[in-house]
């Protein structure tokens, strides 16, 4: 019986070369057409893994980890202050699929920030927001708003503890007027209270001082945040 030896199949150029134009491991700094730059790990001609990618439209800058050419993992997004020519942390903390999730930090702006969790680039689930008027929110969050349970202590003193829903106050509820030295608990239906109690506390409200929040800039050019027990620091350059 004859024995038959397979062909051997020669790969055309066109394949040769498109094997060594595929990108996998670490690689240089490769620059899009429009001019963005990307430095780190490749998979399959995909970012994947550790890597730096800047938007030259923009000036923003994401060091952190990707997974199939989106952010995916722990990363910084900073962004370009055109005025300073220096860059300033946005967002610090976990991704997934391109967008905010899981745990993180985000500066709205030098007075303003969120630090909990996150849903697909929505604050979701626990966290505490320090407004840029000084009042601080911190409780359930969902898609965006206040949603659930949680306390906000307002810059003029008044402190409310209860439901929320889309952002207001609603269900259940204690409010403490701080200037009156009256407390009423009761039910809230879109931000107004309905039906309940309010009691003379006689003006003592140290039970429930309120903390001092802050968002400051120091000399080095760090962001310092202090949301009650937290404090977090962020380096303002990359």
């Amino acid at each position: 019986m004859p024995f038959l030896k397979a062909a051997r199949r020669t790969p055309t150029r066109s394949a040769v070369l498109q094997n060594k134009s595929n990108k996998c491991g670490k690689h240089a700094s490769v620059f899009s057409a429009n001019g963005d730059e990307y430095t780190g790990e490749w998979l399959n001609n995909n970012k994947h893994g550790r890597g730096i990618q800047v938007w030259k439209k923009s000036g923003a800058i994401y060091n952190g980890e990707w997974k199939m050419g989106k952010r995916d993992g722990y990363g910084t997004y900073s962004v370009l202050l055109p005025h300073t020519k220096t860059y300033a942390k946005k967002y610090c903390g976990e991704w997934k699929n391109g967008k905010k999730h899981g745990h993180g930090i985000y500066f709205y702006n030098s007075c303003s920030a969120y630090e909990g969790q996150w849903s697909e680039d929505q604050r979701s689930g626990f966290g505490r927001m320090l407004f840029e008027n000084g009042d601080v929110y911190e409780g359930e969050w969902m898609k965006d708003n206040e949603h659930g349970l949680g306390l906000c202590r307002y810059a003029n003193g008044n402190w409310y503890e209860g439901s929320w829903r889309d952002g207001k106050k609603c269900g259940n509820g204690k409010f403490y007027y701080c200037d009156k030295g009256q407390l009423y608990e009761g039910l809230w239906v879109r931000g107004e209270p309905k039906c309940g109690t309010l009691e003379d506390c006689g003006g003592d409200h140290e039970h429930c001082p309120i903390p001092q929040y802050a968002l400051l800039l120091d000399p080095g050019g760090n962001f310092t945040v202090h949301l009650d027990t937290i404090g977090v620091i962020l380096q303002s350059n990359v």
